[in-house]
């Protein structure tokens, strides 16, 4: 009678074949995850400084408490390169930027915050909120 452990051993005269070597990374897939890694970093960083932003403005308004331009400054900021990294559209991203970059120069020139200023960001941000909230995502192309 053989042992279990005899019957479950290969012969030792059989040649296990070994996998083939992955193919070699390119550089343009190097480059391409570089990329990609920047963009997240970009939106993680931009998304960060917009909730920092909105938060004072939305505690200013639920207790009527006056605000510097700092905030508004740190908004508009990540909102540049929230799309920077996240719109895909050139033309659209880009006059996202630009009027995100305009408006945190027009508060610094102003120099203060006035209380329709505050009631316009909190509105314009639940509303672009509520529309991202709804849109359908894209589904990638099956190859």
């Amino acid at each position: 009678m053989m042992n279990s452990d005899q019957e479950q051993q290969p012969p030792e005269d059989s040649v296990v074949p070994k996998d083939p070597p992955p193919p070699p990374v390119r550089e343009e897939e190097i480059e391409e995850q570089e990329n990609r890694q920047m963009q997240v970093a970009m939106k993680m960083v931009g998304s960060a400084m917009v909730f920092i932003g909105f938060l004072q403005v939305f505690l200013s308004v639920n207790t009527g408490a006056e605000i510097s331009i700092f905030p508004m400054i740190i908004y508009f900021s990540g909102m540049a390169l929230w799309a920077y990294s996240s719109v895909d559209t050139p033309i659209i991203r880009y006059t996202v930027i630009g009027l995100s970059l305009l408006c945190a120069m027009a508060f610094m020139s102003f120099g203060e915050v006035l209380f329709w200023h505050k009631y316009a960001i909190y509105w314009g941000t639940v509303s672009m909120v509520v529309f991202f909230m709804f849109q359908t995502p894209k589904k990638p192309a099956s190859s």
